[in-house]
């Protein structure tokens, strides 16, 4: 059974006590993946409220990403990967002279499988955000690399990178599906393009229907955009990676040095 909730001012509303209740057991194992959410029904009795506030619930679980409703079946428990680290030393040069690029890298330290499928590699215009970033017109012609990455089979992160068009118009690699060992960071680096530092920013949000859908996330699931500049030691932006990750698989770990 649900906690009870007190009336006063400031409780926490039923239906959300109760989401929490459902995603708490999903967390925990008692519902495991490829479970049937309980019916509508076997709520409504378990909990002892009305059917609007089930399913008011309901809408909140499925925003947690942890659950899919198939048609005429219910909602049930998404079979999703481990929560693998994102760490500030993921893009040290050594992984790149050993021939791993980042996101392969983090996940064989992590045990897990991984695989990049590549969506796009081409010229386009720079969107005016991006065109920004990389110092240029928006319009300006850029190189696009779109990937999507699965983790254990399951997709759980896009990323578009934009390069520069003088900058990648001689290095054919980074036209090619499987630019080499260590990626395209690799790539630039052997061309002379050696990196300083990479600045990042990070956005939390729900999910569009698009992204959900290419992510097999609920519609308005937590993700987070994450904006890149590859930066050189002679300041240039050589690389702008626009990523969407599912917000429940990653966590994020920096080290940030004190400094006077």
């Amino acid at each position: 059974m649900g906690t009870a909730v007190g009336g006063g001012r400031g409780a926490v509303p039923r239906y959300v006590q109760i989401a929490d209740d459902i995603v708490q057991q999903i967390r925990a194992g008692a519902l495991k993946a490829g479970d049937m959410v309980p019916s509508e029904a076997e709520l409504v009795e378990r909990y002892g409220v009305a059917g609007g506030t089930v399913r008011k619930a309901m809408v909140e679980v499925r925003a947690s990403g942890l659950v899919e409703t198939r048609h005429g079946k219910g909602s049930i428990v998404k079979a999703r990967p481990p929560v693998r680290h994102r760490s500030s030393d993921r893009f040290r040069r050594t992984h790149r002279q050993e021939g791993r690029a980042a996101y392969l890298a983090e996940s064989a330290q992590s045990g897990a499988e991984a695989k990049v499928s590549v969506l796009f590699i081409g010229p386009m215009e720079a969107p005016e955000g991006i065109a920004e970033r990389l110092g240029v017109t928006a319009g300006t012609q850029v190189l696009a690399r779109r990937r999507l990455y699965f983790r254990n089979g399951t997709p759980v992160e896009t990323a578009t990178s934009y390069l520069p068009w003088d900058v990648v118009k001689d290095i054919p690699e980074l036209f090619a599906e499987n630019p080499g060992p260590g990626g395209i960071y690799a790539r630039l680096e052997d061309h002379g393009h050696v990196f300083a530092e990479y600045v990042e920013t990070l956005q939390a949000r729900p999910a569009a229907k698009a992204e959900a859908t290419e992510l097999s996330l609920t519609p308005g699931a937590p993700v987070v955009h994450l904006l890149r500049d590859a930066v050189t030691t002679e300041g240039r932006v050589v690389e702008v990676c626009d990523t969407l990750m599912a917000a429940d698989q990653f966590v994020f770990e920096y080290r940030i040095p004190a400094r006077d």
